[in-house]
């Protein structure tokens, strides 16, 4: 055992679980209570985490904090081991408040309630497991698990075709993550010890060959969860049918831990390997960029519209990562963040609109913004932090995205002016998908209703004036749209305050992981150098042959030739 402290971070990933096992011992006659429960576990658990890090976490020390080591199965070196690092704390904190969020969104959950927040709860669990292992076979557990609760969620709660998403979600992610035991039985029976503890899979000296192999595997099983394109099709129908508090998850941080994975196990674990590979991630990246924004323009439900647009804020990641730049790497986890509470903020007024509407047809809607000005209001706020407004967090993290890559020595002018050039495509297809949806959304569609007010002179209620959205009429005393209520109000402006201060003042988000960024990015320069020196060119001839500055040049590294 170690530990020289509170167990904070095991008390975070069993207060919830053990919260979950005690609802199926509440009564049915108090299902309504279930609700105020799982609120009340997730603010907790919140809370803590605050606390925890708060008083605890150093965000000037690169190394892992707060670390935790149990003997859990021996036989199988299984260790219950936890730590956090600039990495997993930011990560953490928006596991903790967008699920806790998710949980009073779904405050409507009438059907199966107590299965419905045991399921959230045991979700709750184990993300922020993935985040806080530091032992690769526990994440591996960690990952499998939550895999179950959220098949469960889209396919007993979902929409028509719920089963059917909900089963592709599955084979897709539990088939990809595969690839993470492999990796980690790979890593951990490497040399001459066997382990399976992050900081010595870390320090192990791969062959180039066996790193490669390793960096391809989890390149597929993160690639897939982080919808890298071509592997990203099981989230628009996972979205598209998924309840809103599901989907509030599934954007805000299921989508994260794809991204963190790459980070922790692709980068940091495996910086050779990543050299190579960082011009593909880069193509990768705007491949998904412009790939999903002109698939998210072609969508005419509202829930696949947003989960496209998913996909092509995604592709920012990938160019941050592979950036080879202290900015870029930080601009990726800043995305992270930003898009983890954009997109939940998103899909919870996705779920508002469906709840009065009774639709997700963007052509079935408009002329409701009249009705509904707050729910207007917030969706507008919502669509401006997503397309990069200037004072919003997407805008600091866009920016420091395209300036980290074009700042980068390694790649050559022809092949960062080209990326830069195609990435800011996303730029302008993101404005033209989300205001074509507020407009269909709020405003007239453009299609004319076809209102028979004669009925309703028959039964002698005289000429009225019908209110119509879309194809749809009614007359005014028999509207049943209401705006935001005092709870979705409050959902929402706990999203969008951290949206508005991170994107006045990032040094909120960026602090957490400043330092440890910066470590990565040496570690991972330090690679390229010594394999730049030894090889030349290391990239195929062409537009994007990397150089090396004289900076860069190191004379201790013999030069192989």
């Amino acid at each position: 055992m170690i530990t020289n402290q509170f167990p904070w971070l095991t008390t975070i990933i069993l207060l919830p679980l053990i919260a979950a096992l005690v609802i199926p011992l509440i009564p049915d006659k108090y299902s309504k209570f279930v609700r105020w429960y799982a609120v009340g576990v997730g603010l907790a658990d919140f809370l803590l985490m605050v606390y925890a890090f708060w008083q605890n976490y150093n965000p000037n020390d690169s190394t892992f904090q707060l670390a935790e080591k149990y003997a859990w199965v021996p036989q199988l070196g299984l260790n219950w081991s936890l730590s956090v690092d600039g990495l997993s704390v930011p990560l953490v904190l928006l596991a903790g408040l967008v699920t806790t969020l998710a949980i009073l969104s779904a405050w409507q959950v009438d059907r199966k309630p107590k299965l419905f927040f045991f399921l959230i709860l045991l979700l709750y669990a184990a993300q922020v497991g993935v985040f806080v292992a530091q032992d690769a076979l526990l994440l591996f557990i960690m990952w499998e698990l939550e895999l179950v609760p959220v098949y469960l969620l889209i396919s007993i709660w979902g929409g028509q075709n719920r089963r059917y998403a909900a089963t592709k979600f599955l084979l897709y992610t539990a088939g990809a993550s595969i690839f993470i035991l492999l990796a980690a039985l790979g890593m951990a029976f490497y040399g001459n010890n066997v382990t399976f503890d992050m900081v010595e899979l870390g320090m192990k000296d791969y062959p180039l060959g066996i790193e490669l192999l390793l960096y391809a595997g989890l390149l597929i099983a993160f690639g897939v969860k982080l919808a890298i394109f071509p592997m990203h099709t099981w989230l628009p129908d996972a979205h598209g049918e998924a309840s809103a508090p599901i989907s509030m998850i599934l954007a805000g941080v299921l989508l994260k831990m794809g991204g963190y994975g790459l980070i922790r196990f692709n980068l940091e674990m495996l910086p050779n390997a990543h050299v190579y590979f960082a011009p593909i991630l880069a193509i990768l990246g705007v491949v998904n960029i412009i790939y999903g924004g002109l698939n998210s323009f072609a969508q005419p439900n509202m829930k696949r519209r947003l989960a496209y647009s998913s996909v092509s804020h995604m592709g920012f990641v990938l160019i941050g990562i592979a950036a080879f730049t202290d900015l870029g790497i930080n601009g990726a986890l800043l995305q992270m963040l930003s898009h983890g509470l954009i997109a939940a903020l998103l899909f919870f007024l996705a779920g508002i609109t469906y709840d009065r509407t009774h639709t997700l047809i963007l052509e079935e809607m408009g002329e409701i913004g009249k009705l509904m000005p707050k729910v207007f209001a917030l969706f507008t706020a919502g669509v401006m932090a997503s397309l990069a407004l200037p004072g919003m967090s997407g805008f600091a993290s866009e920016l420091s995205i395209f300036i980290g890559l074009a700042t980068s020595e390694v790649y050559s002018s022809p092949f960062r002016f080209g990326t830069v050039i195609l990435a800011s495509v996303g730029l302008i297809l993101t404005p033209v998908y989300l205001l074509s949806m507020l407009r269909q959304l709020f405003y007239n569609t453009g299609v004319f209703p076809a209102c028979v007010i004669d009925a309703y002179k028959e039964r002698g209620m005289g000429e009225q004036e019908a209110v119509c959205f879309g194809t749809n009429c009614s007359l005014p005393a028999e509207v049943i749209f209401s705006d935001a209520k005092p709870r979705e109000l409050a959902i929402a402006f706990v999203f969008l305050l951290p949206v508005l201060g991170i994107g006045f003042y990032p040094k909120l988000a960026t602090q957490f992981y400043d330092v440890k960024t910066m470590a990565i990015n040496t570690q991972i320069k330090e690679a390229y150098t010594q394999i730049a020196q030894a090889k030349g060119n290391i990239y195929a001839k062409g537009f994007w042959a990397p150089t090396i500055s004289k900076s860069d040049v190191a004379p201790s590294f013999a030069v192989i030739k």
